[in-house]
């Protein structure tokens, strides 16, 4: 399998980012915007001002805001906000080119099923080869060419290793694997104890804190994952620890940074509302406290998050009862 060309459908800072990486690698590109004025924009200034401000994109990127256009790549990936993957996906099925493979690289549970990405791509693209491109990314470094490690995982490893070759170079160095739930359930739930990393910043509650919430939050995030079949061990890689330490640990993260406003007193409500980008933290807590409460899975601090930022919930009050739990082997 060779792809050398590649249709991404979302336009925001990481499917610009991707768009970047793949004119570099030498792939036609093109790219979807919801916005015409973010198409317009990439096409005649070679800039995403609203998602990707003081970046120079390569140029040969093509951008338009007609999704009927997409789809007749070598792969497409999806790159939407989690809660509107699925929209976008049955919208672009009948155009798909048949047996093109379908990447997905939006991190996030549907908040209304409780679906994981490749499973709402199964329901709505039945026939496409799916794989999962997640990991430690800030999208303005991979846009500037810094060095960058992700997973690109398929359970059909010629599927894996043609994306590899087709989006790898020397500073953004994608590692085949075939995990997939392993892979997409770490990118979803980092992002839930990225806001837990935040709020505990915003309560002035230091370093130990951060990094006892990074442990135990990888712990809650394996079990959620082996619970839905994913294999322990990738979570410690670039798609689990990898991504979660690079999440909870930067301002740049959404996530951590909507946290770090709620400890400070913010509402989340209305931080959510001030913002053009997506936390998906905020959407994935609710679906992963819900979905491990059906597991029977021990999922504490998820269901804290869900109780602050979607139940309106007193910080100081949740954060006593973590604090106040029974002492248990590790």
């Amino acid at each position: 399998m060779t792809i050398s060309s590649i249709d991404i459908v979302g336009a925001g800072a990481w499917g610009t980012a991707l768009a970047a990486l793949a004119r570099e690698t030498g792939l036609t590109v093109r790219l979807w915007a919801h916005e015409d004025e973010v198409a317009r924009a990439i096409n005649e200034t070679g800039e995403n001002p609203q998602y990707l401000a003081g970046i120079t994109l390569p140029e040969g990127i093509e951008a338009t805001s007609d999704l009927a256009a997409m789809g007749r790549g070598d792969a497409v990936l999806l790159v939407t906000p989690a809660q509107h993957l699925r929209e976008i996906a049955a919208r672009l099925a009948s155009n798909l080119a048949p047996g093109a493979p379908v990447v997905v690289c939006a991190k996030g549970i549907e908040q209304a099923t409780g679906a994981l990405m490749t499973e709402v791509c199964a329901e709505v693209l039945p026939t496409a080869p799916l794989a999962v491109l997640s990991g430690p990314t800030f999208a303005a470094e991979v846009a500037r060419g810094r060095p960058t490690a992700v997973t690109v995982a398929a359970r059909d490893e010629t599927l894996a290793d043609a994306l590899v070759a087709a989006l790898g170079c020397a500073r953004f160095r994608p590692y085949a694997a075939r995990d997939v739930i392993g892979a997409e359930v770490g990118g979803a739930l980092k992002n839930v104890i990225a806001v837990a990393c935040g709020i505990a910043e915003g309560l002035a509650f230091g370093d130990n804190a951060r990094a006892a919430l990074i442990t135990r939050g990888l712990a809650e995030i394996t079990r959620f994952a082996v619970a839905k079949g994913a294999e322990p061990a990738t979570l410690s890689g670039l798609s689990g620890l990898g991504d979660l330490v690079l999440t909870a640990t930067s301002t740049q993260s959404r996530n951590y940074s909507l946290g770090l406003e709620v400890g400070k007193g913010g509402r989340a409500a209305d931080i959510l509302a001030s913002r053009r980008t997506v936390a998906e933290g905020a959407y994935t807590a609710g679906a992963a406290a819900r979905l491990a409460d059906g597991l029977g899975i021990d999922m504490p601090i998820a269901a804290a998050v869900d109780r602050i930022i979607n139940q309106d919930a007193d910080v100081r009050a949740v954060v006593e009862e973590l604090l106040a739990r029974p002492f248990r082997r590790e």
